[in-house]
């Protein structure tokens, strides 16, 4: 269902205000390097400094710019489930194809809890639902057997990974079976995820270099794995300077050097340090995605 490279876009500002115009040329973008999915409105996309009004429209501009050409995987996560369930109706009302839902946070939920969030909104929902755990941003780690509960409710089909973890990945893959899909949720660990048999990855580093995450996935899954582990060390460098600070800092900043973006994050999130933006031009220049040093 859920494969291959899928893009956790950003969500470009200017002025203070959601760029439009930007945020559709990152979209074409994207589809014309051959990217099998976008996530607007994710972590990466700031969803937690959006408005409601902001997200939604997110999400609106995503589905209308893409045109049904790939899946739209909606990021509708809250640590509320209430607000999760409304951010996923809006998401099925405009025609997403699916929702990835970041496990609450702060409020730190027992395993129960977080199955129980999970079951309301993809009992009150009919759409492909994707939990997200992230154990280092949210404080709470969804365990496997918990997820392999998860699998069993017919929508819920799949789990972008992030706990770091290529065991407890493993162990997912294995309680949950073929027809549940493991996505990595970390850029530099997508290459041993497929090797665990995970399908892709929802990545930060297709923001900026999507043909080659699409290579890496597509040769491993055609047996070359030669070609793929190229690509994994070719854009291992890139992946560490993407996260030199907290994402989408260095990302936003590493478009702003390709002249698609303006490098604008929300408060609490400010500018890249001036040490770590020389240290992003570096892996930009030797990557070869940019031909100068703007500032």
């Amino acid at each position: 269902m859920f494969r291959g490279a899928i893009v956790a876009i950003v969500t470009p500002f200017k002025e203070g205000k959601i760029d439009e115009a930007a945020l559709r040329e990152l979209i074409e973008f994207q589809i014309v390097n051959g990217t099998q999915g976008i996530v607007p409105c994710g972590t990466t996309g700031e969803s937690s400094t959006l408005s409601y009004e902001e997200h939604d429209r997110v999400i609106e501009i995503t589905i209308e710019t893409v045109k049904k050409r790939v899946p739209v995987i909606a990021g509708t996560g809250s640590n509320s489930t209430e607000e999760a369930l409304r951010l996923t109706m809006h998401a099925y009302k405009a025609g997403a194809d699916g929702a990835l839902l970041v496990c609450p946070y702060y409020n730190r939920p027992t395993q129960e809890g977080l199955y129980q969030h999970y079951k309301t909104i993809a009992e009150k929902v009919p759409l492909p639902i994707i939990p997200y755990n992230i154990p280092g941003r949210t404080g709470v780690n969804l365990l496997p057997e918990t997820v392999a509960r998860l699998s069993k409710i017919d929508n819920i089909v799949g789990i972008k990974e992030a706990s770091g973890s290529l065991t407890q990945m493993g162990e997912v893959i294995n309680l949950c079976g073929d027809d549940f899909y493991l996505l990595s949720g970390d850029d530099i660990i997508t290459l041993p995820v497929l090797a665990l048999g995970g399908r892709g990855v929802i990545s930060v580093v297709s923001n900026v270099a999507p043909a080659d995450v699409v290579a890496m996935i597509d040769t491993f899954e055609a047996g070359d794995l030669r070609r793929a582990r190229e690509l994994h060390y070719k854009l291992a460098p890139l992946v560490g300077a993407l996260f030199l600070e907290t994402s989408p800092v260095p990302v936003k900043a590493a478009l702003a050097m390709m002249g698609k973006i303006e490098a604008d994050v929300r408060l609490p999130l400010c500018k890249i340090s001036d040490a770590n933006y020389e240290k992003l031009n570096k892996a930009m220049l030797d990557y070869g995605l940019i031909s100068g040093k703007p500032r």
